[in-house]
């Protein structure tokens, strides 16, 4: 009986983990969620230029890490709130036992919003009143982590774009879940966790986390300057043109580089392969060749991206910029040379402006990006984006971030969005289609422009957060002349109380 890709990489990550006991010269850190309370303070400290980041062009961070580095931050730099938050970061985040050792989180919150999903940029439905509750449990042994986060929410049931089940009083997930090996110059992963590679301030073109965290193997190689990663992950059954379903797969990995000095640079590619055979293509599982070569070498079929990541420093500001090429048409003359370009691309900035720090940021999606003729070979799983969950869109966005004295987290928002009638769940245009079809904005485009302002504060177990603003909208649902005002808002309180303990 032939053993599937996925049984070899698991059988893999034992074997890494098993070697990284006498390889390891320090224990294993989990990772800092990018939804965890923490995270909204870090970023505010990166673009003020008070802190290091970590790790460049990838979320989430390592909690050493994040430790490590606000340990380092010359504090006199601070304000009293950053100070506060600081301290309250690193005594929450420190792990203080040595040997085998056990954390347990617990929290309980309530929230109202004016809309069903987690994107408030982007609100769809009425909103309701909600409460959740869950738990956090964290082994370390030595250079092996294992962390398992159940927890239930009431919004899940009202979420689109949430898949699990929602016919019962209350509907829960993990949120992460996941072993880790980890040693000086790699590790092996396996398990759900929200990953981001791309700049920080925003979703990454490929992998992000706009869909619900997933199961993958995860295989990192190399040093800080340069690092090979890659992660698989099966995805859900589709069928193709001719109604036939296909086993799902998606591989990405990328090679970052980080020269002497504030630059980092990630080339990166992903590749969904759709077929009725079951298993993934070996010659996609070699991170250290392209699957776009291998699919003609080899004849196998695979939708394949290509991309790049960049982060650099001038002065105090930080500047970045991500490429994806998905489809770009070399060859001329024809109706199939007509093809629009798909792609989709980020440029923008941030850096300190006095107490304060701001983030300013471009990105599009053309309106073909994402899809492919196969439909089985979309980037996406469960209905979802894997990793913008929009195309044949752009959008500009100014916002800005100041810590006040009470630990107060203030972002003040500027977002506009045009959002044109493509999208990558539609079919694939055909042939004749193509001289006629659209590139960029394809329809009745909606304009959106959003004023916001969010609030976050942290004291002791309690956080509570907010976020109101208005949604100026002209062509409302891509209808001529159905302009609207939209009020979005969000508020929630969450109790957190952990433990910490040495295993026996």
């Amino acid at each position: 009986m032939q053993r599937s890709a996925i049984s070899y990489q698991l059988s893999a990550l034992w074997l890494m983990v098993t070697c990284a006991v006498p390889l390891a010269a320090q224990g294993a850190s989990p990772y800092l969620p990018v939804q965890h309370w923490a995270t909204p303070y870090v970023e505010h400290l990166i673009a003020r230029g008070r802190m290091a980041d970590p790790s460049p062009l990838t979320r989430p961070l390592k909690t050493a890490d994040v430790v490590r580095a606000l340990s380092e931050v010359d504090t006199l730099t601070l304000t009293r709130g950053e100070r506060r938050v600081v301290r309250a970061i690193i005594a929450d985040l420190s792990q203080r036992e040595r040997g085998p050792w056990g954390r347990l989180d617990v929290h309980a919150g309530v929230a109202g919003a004016s809309f069903d999903n987690e994107d408030v940029v982007r609100p769809v439905g009425p909103g309701h009143a909600t409460f959740s509750g869950g738990l956090a449990l964290t082994a370390g042994f030595g250079p092996v982590v294992a962390v398992t986060h159940p927890y239930f929410d009431t919004r899940l049931k009202f979420d689109p774009f949430f898949h699990g089940k929602k016919d019962r009083v209350i509907a829960g997930r993990n949120a992460e879940a996941y072993l880790s090996g980890q040693w000086q110059y790699g590790e092996a992963f396996f398990g759900s966790l929200d990953r981001n590679w791309g700049p920080a301030p925003l979703q990454g073109l490929e992998v992000s986390p706009a869909p619900y965290s997933y199961d993958h193997f995860g295989l990192a190689i190399g040093t800080k300057s340069v690092r090979l990663e890659g992660l698989i992950a099966q995805l859900d059954t589709l069928s193709d043109t001719s109604g036939t379903a296909n086993n799902r797969y998606f591989v990405s990995h990328r090679l970052l580089v980080r020269p002497p000095g504030r630059t980092t640079i990630a080339l990166w590619e992903g590749n969904v392969q759709a077929s009725t055979k079951q298993g993934l293509s070996f010659s996609l599982i070699n991170f250290l060749t392209l699957g776009l070569l291998q699919q003609y070498d080899e004849q196998t079929k695979t939708n394949s991206q290509l991309g790049l990541d960049v982060q650099t420093g001038f002065g105090t500001v930080t500047v970045f910029g991500s490429l994806l090429l998905d489809d770009i048409q070399v060859d001329k003359g024809g109706a199939g040379n007509a093809e629009p370009a798909s792609y989709g691309l980020t440029v923008g900035g941030q850096g300190p402006l006095g107490p304060a720090a701001w983030t300013a940021f471009y990105t599009r999606v053309t309106n073909l990006t994402y899809r492919t003729p196969n439909p089985a070979e979309a980037v996406m799983r469960l209905g979802v984006g894997l990793g913008r969950n929009y195309s044949d869109y752009d959008q500009l966005t100014l916002r800005g971030s100041l810590l006040t004295g009470p630990s107060v987290l203030v972002t003040p928002e500027a977002t506009l969005i045009r959002q044109g009638q493509g999208d990558f769940r539609l079919p694939y245009p055909p042939v004749a289609a193509y001289p006629t079809t659209p590139g960029f904005l394809a329809g009745v485009v909606e304009r959106t422009v959003r004023l916001a302002c969010g609030v976050q504060l942290d004291r002791g177990p309690i956080g509570i957060t907010g976020n109101g603003g208005v949604h100026l909208i002209s062509n409302a649902d891509h209808i001529t002349g159905n302009d609207k005002t939209q009020w979005v808002g969000t508020i929630a309180m969450t109790v957190r109380l952990h433990w910490e303990s040495a295993l026996p």
